[in-house]
């Protein structure tokens, strides 16, 4: 999703005569858009933006922009602390951001007869489909700083995988919740339906579902839809069912299996995210995380210790011993190595999807990785026997 709200400001910065580069000492303007989901990730913006106040004195008229969400939720005390910052626009005003660009008169839009050239190293195309989020989870940050959710016109959704279409074989619908989608009565499952009927799009992912958003229309348009891709990352946070209901996760631990025992029934593979260390998290709770983990058999898992942000319920709560945390994580990722490479192996025999992402490697269907030796044209999708696994990679 950052990736996403990055390549459209970046669009609008092509309007006032920028072009994109990879190297700091040749940029006129450096636009940093950033994450406030965990305390390192906001961390590490600031601190990259206090690095950047020597390369701005290097040479006049350079520039910075400092965006998203934790611009979001540090606001005004960005430019106090770090007075290189030309612009600060939060993640809840990035839809204004052309119009921040003009007002603050530091920038003149160009007439130019280039357009911007896509990345077509990539071969998935991001579209975003609503912003914002309405589920209040008790360690979340992210309604603050990104507001209540608010879905996209199906007209204007379609319109852009149409355009993404032109050059990626691949659509990734993106939504803080994506699958609570919905715009006067058309939901997401509908727009699913609809992107698969656009003819140059070879597969469709989304992120980042919620459970309690699966209903019975999912299931029965990924059976009429091949193009669906056949993996879904769905969050767990927690096994247990206490500490969900204490996290506001609106799902119980057996809500969240049953979804799986369906999805796997059509052929999916899970990857999640799990939150290690909750401060309500008990020794009897983390087992049975460990115990959903093994019956749900990820193929793989973004795991996380608890990070609290100050103006969230969770952040209230005394946090557990960070070397406790520390074991328990460990214990959790080797879990979590052991359910993907099962999840390779069981895929020996099988015929499977391959888009190719290089010439000698590419992903599933249900997001696994291939390889080979022999070239393969990028973006071609081939049907191919797998014979082996190593745990780790598809041949």
């Amino acid at each position: 999703m950052n990736e996403a709200d990055s390549e459209e400001m970046l669009l609008h910065l092509f309007g006032f005569g920028y072009q994109k580069t990879e190297v700091l000492s040749e940029a006129d303007l450096v636009l940093i858009n950033t994450c406030t989901i965990r305390d390192h990730a906001e961390h590490r913006a600031l601190s990259y933006l206090g690095r950047l106040a020597k390369w701005k004195a290097e040479k006049q008229g350079r520039k910075i922009i400092f965006a998203g969400c934790a611009a979001e939720r540090l606001g005004k005390k960005v430019q106090k602390r770090f007075p290189q910052a030309d612009i600060v626009c939060g993640a809840k005003s990035l839809d204004k951001f052309p119009e921040i660009l003009e007002r603050s008169s530091l920038f003149k839009p160009v007439n130019t007869t280039e357009n911007p050239k896509e990345n077509t190293k990539k071969i998935t195309g991001q579209v975003s489909i609503m912003r914002g989020c309405s589920c209040k989870c008790a360690y979340c940050i992210v309604p603050y700083v990104r507001g209540e959710a608010s879905s996209i016109p199906p007209e204007i959704v379609l319109e852009n995988c149409r355009n993404k279409a032109q050059n990626y074989p691949e659509i990734m619908l993106l939504g803080q919740t994506v699958n609570a989608y919905n715009y006067k009565g058309f939901t997401f499952s509908k727009l699913l339906a609809e992107v698969c009927k656009i003819p140059e799009v070879k597969r469709v992912r989304f992120l980042s579902p919620h459970p309690v958003f699966i209903k019975e229309d999912f299931y029965k348009v990924v059976q009429d839809n091949p193009k669906i891709a056949r993996h879904l990352h769905l969050p767990l946070q927690s096994g247990s069912t206490k500490v969900l209901k204490d996290m506001k996760r609106l799902y119980t631990a057996e809500e969240y299996l049953q979804i799986i025992k369906n999805l796997k029934r059509l052929d999916f593979l899970i990857s999640t995210d799990i939150i290690v260390g909750y401060p309500t998290e008990t020794e009897e709770d983390f087992k049975r995380t460990l115990n959903l983990v093994k019956k749900c058999g990820f193929s793989f898992a973004y795991c996380f210790k608890f990070s609290p942000r100050a103006g969230t319920p969770a952040a209230e709560i005394p946090e557990i011993s960070q070397e406790i945390v520390e074991n328990r994580l460990n214990i959790l990722l080797n879990e979590i190595r052991e359910c993907s490479a099962v999840a390779y192996k069981s895929r020996i025999g099988k015929t499977e999807e391959i888009l190719f992402e290089t010439k000698n490697s590419g992903r599933t269907s249900g997001n696994l990785w291939y390889r080979t030796t022999t070239p393969k044209a990028i973006g071609s999708i081939e049907q191919i026997l797998i014979k082996d696994s190593n745990g780790k990679i598809l041949r």
